[in-house]
């Protein structure tokens, strides 16, 4: 045997050449793979997990009290995250609560008032009555009076005393229908009142409530069950109204917002199922369902479109995001902001 012979056969040429036929079977195997998974998936990995990410904000100013939560830490609906010093809201509470107080004390002095205004009217007409019964009794003594007159049985002095007191009853029964009116008019009086303080007591009970929301407010909790962001507040720290103290994730609903480009999105619907992978999580397929389709491309919700009619156009491929929620699993490990790779089974076309 010659020595190109040898050469030819060397354990070195024969291990370099089972690499490449190693090489290029795994090569032609994945992109047979790959050739036929394009052939019946549509699929992109410009695809990120969402969730809610809400910044919880002060109602009311103040300093801090306490700050009764950490970093990243979970917390249910309800609890307790930051207290604020509320001694000044107190105070407000105490001061409406005794303008409402003075408000129903003088509704009830007024109310009393009213009553016995009423109760006035009743003696007016008893007075009333009196005054006619003593009228009706000196007009028929005037006419008694007169009679006797004609027979010259008593003298015209007689006749004059009786007419004096005739005319001091129909004074007297005029005056308690007087008093009667007046009585009336002074009722009337009292009840329009009684409507103005009645709308003041409204407005101070109002006040009062506002107060106690306020006093509320100095006790901030989770809108809801989920994970606190980054903390940046400290306790004596000054806040105001509307101020975001921190961020809470909502780790009960979570999405995938894939960007298909759009010619890739021809076939798909609402309620189609989804194949989701996640890059941080290895050897698990989560399974979702289509829940919505954008009714435009990703590029004109940006803040500056692009507008082609100024003559620089380059045609790009453009990206739609569709929405896709997770089906019911075990979605801890799944954090928002995660990269997925997002497959979408073509369905035949009849």
């Amino acid at each position: 045997m010659n020595t190109s012979t040898k050469s030819k056969f060397h354990p070195g040429n024969i291990f370099l050449a089972v690499l490449a036929l190693l090489a290029l079977g795994t090569g032609i195997w994945y992109f047979t793979g790959y050739f036929l998974r394009n052939k019946r998936y549509q699929e992109t990995n410009d695809a990120q997990v969402e969730a809610y990410i809400n910044p919880v904000s002060a109602r009311t100013g103040g300093y801090i009290k306490k700050v009764l939560f950490e970093e990243h830490q979970e917390v249910k609906s309800g609890d307790t995250l930051v207290i604020l010093d509320d001694r000044e809201n107190r105070q407000r509470v105490t001061e409406a609560e005794a303008a409402v107080d003075d408000s129903r004390a003088q509704l009830a002095v007024l109310e009393a008032g009213i009553t016995s205004a009423q109760t006035a009217t009743l003696v007016n007409k008893d007075q009333i009555n009196g005054a006619k019964a003593k009228l009706v009794l000196q007009q028929a003594d005037i006419r008694r009076f007169k009679n006797l007159i004609k027979e010259e049985a008593i003298t015209g002095s007689d006749l004059e005393s009786v007419q004096s007191r005739y005319d001091v009853s129909v004074s007297d029964y005029s005056a308690s229908e007087n008093n009667l009116k007046t009585s009336y008019a002074k009722i009337a009086e009292l009840k329009s009142r009684r409507a103005l303080l009645a709308a003041d007591f409204k407005k101070k009970t109002a006040e009062l409530e506002l107060a106690r929301i306020n006093q509320a407010y100095t006790v901030i909790v989770a809108p809801y069950t989920g994970r606190m962001g980054k903390k940046t507040i400290l306790e004596g720290q000054q806040i105001q109204p509307g101020q975001p103290l921190v961020s809470i994730v909502n780790e009960k609903d979570k999405w995938v917002t894939a960007n298909f480009k759009e010619t890739q999105v021809s076939g798909m619907h609402i309620g189609q199922e989804v194949e989701i992978r996640l890059d941080a999580i290895d050897n698990k397929v989560y399974k979702g369902v289509i829940e919505a389709i954008a009714a435009s491309t990703g590029a004109k919700f940006s803040l500056l479109p692009p507008d082609n009619s100024t003559g620089n156009f380059v045609k790009i491929v453009q990206r739609v995001p569709v929405k896709i929620r997770f089906a019911p699993s075990d979605l801890s490990p799944v954090k928002a902001g995660m990269n997925a790779l997002v497959s979408v089974k073509k369905e035949n076309k009849i």
